[in-house]
């Protein structure tokens, strides 16, 4: 009598794989405000005045050079800062443009790789509208770039928090 095993031939048998650890999470940064104005107004604002209110000196890549932002306002248009000596450098381009409820960008300072924002205004009633900001898109960072820009990601969660406080502040006045 031979002996039998439940266990296949070592030939079929399939190695032993683990399986991967818990994939990095990179959650997008989500930071929202509301304004006492329309929706029309607001949107309006936000693009058309970008340059009135954004802390150009400190989150843009010319910083006191920068004379002014242009928002190409179309999906595939630019998002652009101009500088002093007539230089533009490339925020992004809009993906998606469906005024005056929403735009989506590809944000593209973090280099090597492109993430997006999206900015959504809705109407809460006549005069007040909530705006959000969703930036996402870093799970397309490799661990070696995450690393090297953990800080700018954590001030990109404030420097958004920033931006909308001083836009909720500039609405009312602008």
């Amino acid at each position: 009598m031979t002996a039998t095993s439940d266990e296949p031939p070592q030939a079929a048998r399939r190695p032993s794989v683990q399986a991967p650890g818990p994939a990095l999470q990179r959650p997008p940064i989500r930071q929202a405000t509301t304004v006492r104005s329309n929706v029309e107004h607001t949107f309006e604002v936000f693009v058309d005045r970008l340059d009135q209110w954004w802390p150009l000196r400190t989150h843009s890549q010319g910083q006191e050079r920068v004379t002014g932002v242009t928002v190409e306002r179309r999906a595939g248009g630019r998002v652009y800062e101009t500088w002093d000596d007539g230089e533009t450098r490339t925020w992004g381009t809009l993906l998606a443009w469906d005024p005056p409820t929403r735009f989506v960008l590809t944000w593209d300072i973090i280099e090597p790789r492109v993430t997006e924002v999206e900015l959504t205004f809705r109407a809460l009633a006549p005069s007040l509208t909530r705006v959000q900001v969703e930036h996402r898109g870093w799970e397309k960072l490799t661990d070696t770039e995450i690393a090297a820009i953990t800080e700018r990601r954590e001030s990109y969660s404030q420097g958004w928090a920033k931006i909308l406080r001083l836009f909720s502040e500039a609405v009312s006045r602008l």
